[in-house]
Formats: structure tokens, C-alpha cells, sequence
């Protein structure tokens, strides 16, 4: 079935976290050169180091989707962070650019970091994908195989961005640039690092007294 109207996509299996390759991209993606410089990379495999020309791709294809979701302005942002800072931000990117991480974000992982467990697994987000496709043909259309795949997805990412461990417990997440997310009209995001209502108040308030 064809996407049609769908807000989803399960594009996400085609590159994973994909962090070390966005850093290594992103001078190419902003340059006026942008696209005679990608094919390049994509022929001649430069800077990636993806051997197999599919994969490369694939990867490339995926971070452009994700670069374009964001203004110039915050890959200037970006590049200024510290490593950690920036895998939190490329998480930020990653829920904006594909909805289906976003829903799994709000709708099961958020209210898992509440409860009294704190861990997520595969079953857990079955769940959630069927009530997605419960409600969208498109993603209702997808294989077992196709569903898995992208709720693994979702969970490597979890772990290469330090949100969950290796025995698959969630962690808070604390960008030291918390303030970054209110100042860009994102603050939803820093409930989604599971960060507790007063923390984000307190961020708010620290804001309007530096004004």
C-alpha cells in the first residue's frame, strides 16, 4: 500500500542512530555544494566509511531527511554542543522527522519512565503499533517483519543515545543546554528526557531571570 496521507513511515529502518555519520555529513549538507558533494560521497565513500554502496545510501538518504526537518540555525546549534548534548539533539531531531518514534516517545516510553518498572521492551511497543494501525491503512499495511524492525530500531536508538542501559532500564537524560529546547519552543522535548515537571519550571524560570 502506498503511504498516501500518512504522517508515517517506517523509513527509520534504513539507518538507525546513525550519529557518527551526521557529524561527518554535516559539513557537505551545509554547503551551497550540498548536492554535487553528497554524490560524491556516495560514489567515492570518503568520510562515511560505509562500504557497501546500499548502506551508504540508505544512511545518506536518512540524514538529509533528517537535516532538512531542522532550520540552518540549529545544525549551527549542533556543532557547537558537546558529544553528549549532541546525541540528545540528534534523539530531538530523530522524534521530530519520524512520528511513529515520537508517538512510541509520548505514548510508551514517557509513561513507562512513570511507572513503577522503567523498562521497555518489544512488546511494549507492539502494542502501541497496533493501536497505530488500528486508526492508519498505511502502517496497518506493513509486514510483522517491517513493524519489529522499526520498534528495534527505536530501541537501539534509545541505547546509543544513553536513554536506556544494557539490562534495558530507562534513564533520565540531562543535556547540559536544557534551557536550548525552551528557548526553540521545543520544551516538550525535555518531558521526553524525563525530566520531572518542577526541573523543567525551574529551567523556565532561570530563562526569564537571565532576561
Amino acid at each position: 500500500m502506498r503511504r498516501g496521507n500518512s504522517p508515517y513511515s517506517a523509513a527509520i529502518t534504513g539507518g538507525g542512530f546513525l550519529f557518527e555519520e551526521t557529524d561527518a555529513l554535516l559539513p557537505l549538507l551545509k554547503s551551497p555544494d550540498r548536492e554535487a558533494l553528497v554524490k560524491d560521497e556516495l560514489v567515492n565513500n570518503r568520510i562515511l566509511h560505509i562500504n557497501a554502496e546500499k548502506s551508504r545510501s540508505k544512511a545518506i538518504l536518512e540524514i538529509k531527511r533528517r537535516f532538512d526537518v531542522m532550520p540552518p540555525a540549529f545544525w549551527e546549534d549542533y556543532q557547537a554542543m558537546n558529544e553528549d548534548d549532541r546525541r540528545i539533539a540528534l534523539l530531538f531531531v530523530i522524534l521530530k522527522t519520524y512520528k511513529i518514534l515520537f508517538d512510541f516517545q509520548i505514548n510508551v516510553t514517557i509513561k513507562k519512565w512513570n511507572s513503577v518498572s522503567r523498562t521497555i521492551d518489544l512488546q511494549d511497543l507492539a502494542m502501541e503499533m497496533n493501536e497505530i494501525a488500528a486508526k492508519d491503512e498505511f502502517v496497518d499495511s506493513w509486514s510483522e517483519s517491517t513493524k519489529t524492525k522499526v520498534a528495534s530500531a527505536y530501541l537501539s536508538m534509545l541505547r546509543k543515545c544513553g536513554m536506556m542501559n544494557r539490562e534495558g532500564n530507562l534513564v533520565q537524560l540531562k543535556p547540559s543546554n536544557a534551557d536550548f529546547y525552551i528557548r526553540i519552543g521545543e520544551p516538550w522535548f525535555l518531558e521526553a528526557c524525563f525530566l520531572a515537571p518542577y526541573q523543567i519550571s525551574n529551567i523556565k524560570s532561570q530563562i526569564e531571570n537571565r532576561k
